[in-house]
């Protein structure tokens, strides 16, 4: 019989498990082990095993989700540093016609034609871009995309139109780039 919380139990010899190798009961008697006392060690070893290797695979996953952040954040970083790159590899062309035409002498109305042409390239450019051009005069007064920097007073336009832009308002696809500075009318 084996004392257990004081207790008295009595072993069952034909379900007792043999020793573990290495663990071999030092009399040699079977059922002198403490209750369970080899298979619980044995166990116990099992699940510091387990913990360990548990411990590890949350080490490593650790790790590589610190390392996903970091590369993530260089990818992000990367991205704001270079993001014009494009923008500016279009506006390129127009840089270059422009300094040909500054190198070129001749007369005022062939050099207008040609900051013409040259105006025309870069509009072309903002538009490819998703630039678009804010529409002021005759519109009615927006304070979403136009900024009023004069009231005039005039009966020669409806209420709240806008009269003269003062300065051109540009849109990048949906959001506001720049808002037209204009002059509103104001009936009296």
């Amino acid at each position: 019989m084996a004392k257990s919380n004081g207790k008295t139990e009595e072993l069952d010899m034909e379900r007792e498990l043999p020793p573990a190798d290495g663990d071999e009961n030092p009399t040699g008697t079977p059922g002198e082990s403490a209750s369970g006392g080899d298979s619980s060690n044995t166990e116990l070893q099992k699940l510091k095993a387990e913990r360990d290797t548990l411990l590890d695979r949350l080490a490593r996953a650790q790790a590589e989700f610190e390392n996903a952040r970091r590369r993530a954040s260089k990818e992000q970083q990367d991205f704001r540093d270079y993001a014009a790159a494009d923008a500016i590899k279009s506006l390129l062309p127009v840089i270059d016609s422009f300094e040909r035409a500054l190198q070129v002498k001749s007369g005022a109305a062939d050099f207008r034609s040609g900051v013409e042409l040259i105006y025309k390239q870069l509009q072309d450019v903002l538009a490819k871009l998703g630039v678009r051009v804010i529409p002021a005069r005759g519109e009615p007064f927006d304070p979403h995309v136009h900024e009023a920097i004069e009231m005039v007073e005039t009966s020669d336009a409806a209420d709240h139109e806008v009269l003269e832009e003062l300065q051109r308002g540009y849109k990048l696809k949906d959001r506001l780039l720049r808002p037209a500075m204009v002059k509103v009318a104001k009936n009296p």
